[in-house]
Formats: C-alpha cells, sequence, structure tokens
C-alpha cells in the first residue's frame, strides 16, 4: 500500500465524519481484534490507539487521525478483505503502522495498561468460551 493512499485514509476529515467514525470504531472494533489478534503483531499498539482515540484529553487532529485509521481496520471491506486468510489484514496493518508512526508520543502509559487489561480479559474470556 503505498504512502499516497495512506494519507488519504489517514485524513481526520470534518466533525461529521469523525463522528462517523467513531461509532463505527465503537461498534466494530472488539469483534474485529478478535480476528485480527493472530495476524497483527502489535495488537497491544493497536488497542492502546483505541483508548487514546477515545480520551478527551487526545488533541482533536490525533484522536481524527486515529479515528481514521481504526475505521479502515474495521470496516469489513477494504483494499484487502479481511476474510482473506493471512492477507487479509495486511493493509489494516500498513494503515495502522501508519497512525501509529505519526501518533505514538500521545500514546500514554494508562493507555497501554488499559489496552493490556482489556487483552488478558479478551484471552479469558475467549479461554473459557472454547
Amino acid at each position: 500500500m503505498d504512502d499516497v493512499k495512506i494519507g488519504e485514509i489517514l485524513e481526520p476529515g470534518d466533525e461529521d465524519t469523525r463522528q462517523g467514525r467513531e461509532r463505527r470504531v465503537r461498534d466494530k472494533f472488539w469483534a474485529t481484534a478478535r480476528r485480527a489478534a493472530r495476524q497483527v503483531p502489535f495488537m497491544e499498539d493497536v488497542v492502546a490507539a483505541y483508548y487514546c482515540a477515545f480520551d478527551l484529553n487526545t488533541p482533536h487532529r490525533v484522536r481524527g487521525i486515529l479515528l481514521a485509521a481504526l475505521a479502515y481496520f474495521v470496516l469489513p471491506l477494504d483494499g484487502l478483505p479481511d476474510f482473506l486468510a493471512f492477507v487479509g489484514f495486511s493493509d489494516d496493518v500498513a494503515v495502522l503502522a501508519a497512525a501509529l508512526a505519526a501518533i505514538r508520543a500521545h500514546i500514554t502509559p494508562a493507555h497501554y495498561a488499559a489496552a493490556r487489561a482489556a487483552l488478558t480479559e479478551e484471552g479469558a474470556g475467549a479461554a473459557s468460551e472454547d
């Protein structure tokens, strides 16, 4: 995925765009994260980015970039459909990695602590469902 395409995806957008992305991310993030957990090598960073995106102390532009990347992540049909084994999340990984590189300084230790707790909880929930 080229840098121009990633740059277009990561545009924070106007307020209506941001609110639409926020709704999609809230509705679909955890289901998508569970499906992608084995294919995204930096899932703790992705979940920390989720918490950063919804932290009202995070600057608006940073929240916009994160919501754009996370919305792309949760969309069922994007550059490479996510249901394709082993390659389905590769374009999502590229977009997420670019967003994380751009805003990493805004993800706080508290966001990472929340991510670790959520991932531990998700793992425990998945183990008890098996």
